[in-house]
């Protein structure tokens, strides 16, 4: 894997957590569930794993009786997000720039 990218966001759930996370200043536990589409126990763990990176804040608190989780990008998080989504673009300008090189040279 190229040094530019994070692989504590790189897996597919993670980076689709965090790109979540990234359009709202905080989010709900079962919204975010929902929208990445894995089971509680799975986003408690990416969550847990994201918050150990410092990527990720979890606050925990009540409505009414009832407890909930909320999760937060930290600016650490926002910022490790646009680095890697940038990583993940050059890689594909440069396999494009490649494909093209090559193209020409069957020609």
């Amino acid at each position: 894997m190229p040094p530019e990218l994070d692989e504590v966001i790189h897996h597919p759930t993670r980076l689709t957590m965090m790109a979540f996370l990234a359009g709202c200043a905080e989010a709900e536990f079962a919204a975010v569930r929902e929208y990445c589409q894995v089971s509680d126990p799975s986003v408690s763990r990416i969550a847990t794993a994201l918050e150990e990176a410092g990527y990720l804040k979890i606050r925990k608190g009540a409505v009414g009786r009832r407890p909930r989780t909320w999760l937060s990008l930290t600016a650490a998080g926002r910022t490790a997000l646009k680095r890697h989504l940038a990583a993940l673009q050059a890689i594909v300008d440069a396999a494009e720039a490649a494909g093209a090189q090559t193209g020409r040279r069957e020609e």
